[in-house]
Formats: C-alpha cells, sequence, structure tokens
C-alpha cells in the first residue's frame, strides 16, 4: 500500500487555514494557476511526447492545445529535493534539503507562499513531504492517502468547486500516481502487458519487465483521466480559459536506469503549459529550461517580483515566443536516496557533462527501482550475459569519475567521450562551468556524506539506516547564497 510507502510521509496530515485569512485588499487580478506535479513519470511515457501506446488523451489534448516543453530538466532526479527545488526555485543544494526526505528550512520562500500573500486562495492536495515549514504557503492543505485516495486525485473537484469565488486560486495538486507500490490495476483505465507496453531499451524485454510496466502506464492512465475530470470542471464552471493547467514530474520513472539518473533519462521532465487565454498559438518549445525557472515566471505572469532568494529566472518570453533562446547551461546533482551519491552535471543543447564524486559506487537506483520486477530481470540475464551495454550500466562498479556524451549522436547517452580528444576544448569547458556554479552557488562535497541505507544488492536495512551524513552545500550556508552561477 502507498500508505505506507517509504517515499510518502506525513500522510494523513490535514491543515485547513480559513480561506477568510487572505488579504483580499491585495487582490491581484491574475489567472488561476493548476500545478499538476506527477509522481516518477518520465516524458516517453506520455502519449504527446511519442509513446503511442499509453493511454493519455487529456494530457495530449493539454499538449496540443498549448506549449509543450521538450528541454525541461528537474534539477535532481529525486522526489523531495526536486519539489524543493521548484518549490523555492533553487538548486538542491541551496535549498537545505539537498537529501531525500529531508524538511525545507524556515528562512526561504515558497513561491506559493508569495502568490498567497498577494491576493490568491492556495492549496495543497495529495502528496505532501516538503517540511512542515512549507505549510505557511497554503490556505488549505490536504495531505495524504486516507483523504486524497490511493492516487491523490479524489479532492481535485471539491476543492475546485468550494474555493472563494472572489480570489484567484493556485492548486499544487500532487498525486500519487505513478509511485510504486503500484494500485491502478483494477481502474477502468488498463494496458495490456503484451500489445500496449513499449519496453525502453533500459530494461530486459520479458514478462515480468511488461506486466510492471503495464501496471505503471495504469496509473498514468488513472491520474490523465482525473486531468480528464478537472477540465470539465473547469468548463462547467466558466473559468477554463484564464486558468493556467501546467502537468510535469518531478523525477523519471522508478525503473533501473531513469530515477535518480543525471543523464536525460533521469533528468528531463514532461512539461506542458496550457492556458486559452494567455497561449494562443500551440507550439514546442526546444529551448533549454530548468525547474528553477517556474517559480519566477508564475510569480512574473501574476505580476508578482520573485523574492531574492529565487534562483532562477522567469521564461515567460518562451509563452509568446516558443522559438526564442533561453539558458545556455541546465545544472543538476545526485543527493542521497537510500544510497550514497554525490554526483553533478551541467548540459547544454549539444553536450552533458557528469562529475561523479563517488566512482566506486555503482548507480543502480533508488530502493523502489532495484527491487522491483523489472530490476530483478536485469538481474536474471546479468548472469547469463545476457544484457546489452546501456542495461549492463546500473551495475557498473567502479564508475567513471567522469562522462561526457555528445548529444545529436547518442540519444541514450552510452557512449563516453571523456577520453576522446576530439572533445578536449568542450570538455574543459564544461568542466570549467561546473566549477564555476558549484564555487558562486556555495556547492561542497562532504567526506562524510550520508552512507547506504539498504544494501544495494537485496535491499536489506544496513546499520547505518537513519543515520545522517553532512549535507552537501552546509559547511558553506548555501541555503543563505543567493547566487545562481552560469546562465
Amino acid at each position: 500500500m502507498k500508505a505506507i510507502n517509504l517515499y510518502i510521509f506525513a500522510l494523513t496530515v490535514v491543515i485547513a487555514v480559513s480561506c477568510n485569512s487572505a488579504d483580499t485588499s491585495r487582490r491581484v487580478p491574475s489567472p488561476n494557476i493548476i500545478f499538476i506535479i506527477g509522481d516518477d513519470i518520465s516524458p516517453e511515457d506520455i502519449g504527446a511526447y511519442g509513446n503511442p501506446l499509453i493511454k493519455t488523451p487529456h494530457i495530449n489534448q493539454l499538449a496540443a492545445g498549448g506549449l509543450k516543453f521538450n528541454n525541461m530538466f528537474v534539477t535532481a532526479s529525486s522526489c523531495s529535493p526536486s519539489r524543493a527545488s521548484i518549490l523555492t526555485g533553487r538548486y538542491p543544494h541551496n535549498t537545505g534539503a539537498a537529501e531525500l526526505h529531508t524538511p525545507l528550512p524556515a528562512h526561504l520562500q515558497f513561491f506559493p507562499e508569495q502568490l498567497k500573500d498577494a491576493g490568491y486562495y492556495t492549496a495543497l492536495l495529495g502528496k505532501w513531504h516538503e517540511g512542515p515549514e512549507t505549510s505557511r504557503a497554503y490556505d488549505t492543505l490536504i495531505a495524504g492517502v486516507e483523504h486524497n485516495g490511493s492516487g491523490g486525485e479524489e479532492q481535485w473537484i471539491n476543492i475546485l468547486k468550494n474555493r472563494p469565488s472572489d480570489q484567484p486560486f493556485f492548486f499544487w495538486l500532487s498525486p500519487f500516481d505513478a509511485h510504486r507500490s503500484w494500485d491502478a490495476d483494477s481502474f477502468h483505465i488498463t494496458h495490456d502487458p503484451l500489445t500496449e507496453v513499449w519496453v525502453p531499451e533500459t530494461l530486459v524485454d520479458d514478462e515480468a519487465t511488461r506486466k510492471d510496466l503495464a501496471s505503471y502506464y495504469n496509473e498514468i492512465g488513472r491520474l490523465d483521466y482525473h486531468i480528464g475530470q478537472l477540465q470539465n470542471a473547469l468548463k462547467e464552471e466558466k473559468i477554463d480559459k484564464n486558468t493556467i493547467i501546467i502537468f510535469m514530474a518531478d523525477n523519471a520513472r522508478a525503473f533501473p536506469n531513469s530515477k535518480t539518473r543525471l543523464h536525460d533519462r533521469g533528468t528531463k521532465t514532461p512539461f506542458i503549459v496550457y492556458w486559452p487565454d494567455g497561449i494562443r498559438q500551440p507550439a514546442t518549445v526546444d529551448a533549454l529550461v530548468s525547474t528553477i525557472d517556474i517559480a519566477p515566471t508564475l510569480l512574473h505572469i501574476a505580476g508578482i517580483s520573485p523574492s531574492e532568494t529565487v534562483q532562477g529566472i522567469s521564461f515567460d518570453t518562451l509563452l509568446h515566443n516558443p522559438s526564442a533562446p533561453f539558458r545556455n547551461y541546465v545544472f543538476a546533482e545526485h543527493n542521497w536516496h537510500d544510497y550514497e551519491a554525490y554526483e553533478r552535471s551541467v548540459r547544454t543543447k549539444d553536450y552533458l557533462y557528469i562529475y561523479n564524486g563517488r566512482p566506486q559506487l555503482d548507480n543502480g537506483g533508488p530502493i523502489d527501482a532495484n527491487q522491483s520486477a523489472a530490476a530483478r530481470s536485469l538481474k536474471e540475464a546479468r548472469q547469463t550475459n545476457r544484457l546489452t551495454a546501456l542495461q549492463k550500466d546500473i551495475f557498473l562498479e567502479p564508475r567513471k569519475k567522469e562522462e561526457f556524451f555528445v548529444i545529436a549522436e547518442d540519444r541514450m547517452q552510452i557512449n563516453n567521450e571523456v577520453d576522446n580528444p576530439a572533445y578536449a576544448l568542450q570538455l574543459q569547458s564544461l568542466r570549467e562551468v561546473l566549477r564555476q556554479w558549484q564555487e558562486e552557488t556555495g556547492d561542497t562535497e562532504p567526506d562524510n556524506l550520508t552512507k547506504d541505507w539498504y544494501h544495494r544488492e537485496t535491499g536489506l536495512p544496513l546499520p547505518a539506516k537513519d543515520i545522517r551524513g553532512e549535507m552537501p552545500g552546509a559547511a558553506r550556508k548555501a541555503s543563505f547564497i543567493h547566487q545562481s552561477g552560469p546562465f
């Protein structure tokens, strides 16, 4: 049951703050905003991003009528660090919550808090594990499976119909779909493992993996169904035209070689913006964008100046000119998520550079991925030497300290060109960019990082479980540093 899943806590917390507490004298005549952040979903598992088998008609409709971002990157392919980064518009090590399940500190501002202070009615429904301080950002907070249903979508229509009618609203809708363990196989939208599943190149194509993927697809299908119900309710309320709907995910699918990885298969996220009154011409956006840019963008749309703590930059120009350039670099990090880790990456439109501070350790993914049915199939195939180079990647030990990939020639980022003299200049350039970013943002690489809490092969608890080490950035008080590094 998801109610006892390691990655979801505060599951029965319900905080309801009176709607009358908002200062309506500061009301902003701005669009309503619905921010839907799916759990553990890769872009290639959405129909609009090219999957012909997944049943996502309503998300596809949002993409067809709005903007579909092809190069939106999370700052960490790890749940709470990614969400904390979005909430604050800051890199994970600058939030004080770089590791999984670390609460955000009180001294940072959260962009829904700024919306609330400006007169928005704000609410969070579903998954909530960014820490108790974030509750101040919401007029209404309803968290947990008990109150939101196993998929996390059952309160969506209620909150819409019972909102204050004299305020614009911001909803952070945080479904549990599609986080393990699966429980949507009995929902009325299902996928046949034999005919309606696409097996990614990172996994073995066998019966167990297909069933695992089908159950994952079913959760995405359930989420899509509720997005359709929400769209219908917005039309009934006659507020659909000036309501922004954003759909994205916090990190990649919970399968080996995806979640927690710093390759595109870990950090690239689906990102769709649908706003009939604000986006007149549907389009795709190919510019590089980081999820730290979401907060300043939504605040800009609402006519609010971002807090000085925000490191991201508004990409509102892309809403009107989708072909415009934006970032030169996107940065990401991999810190402790069940297992000791320290990786940093910088991505341009042409290249990806990854630095690994723990090359002696493998990268099999978090425990929910490396103990999955799909992972067991990979382990069985490994015993008979039936894995491709890409599939073997999760078992490599030791790993390279540096990786360098040429995007156009290597879609899946398999061929490490770090020793190729043809790319020596480009490699050195990105090394320097990454070091500059680390220096300016206060990143550190502690010797005493949090250790493995579970055995990497069996998943059994280890003696170090529940013992935390030093957080990256802590020694330099990075949560008080607001510089953002190269753009």
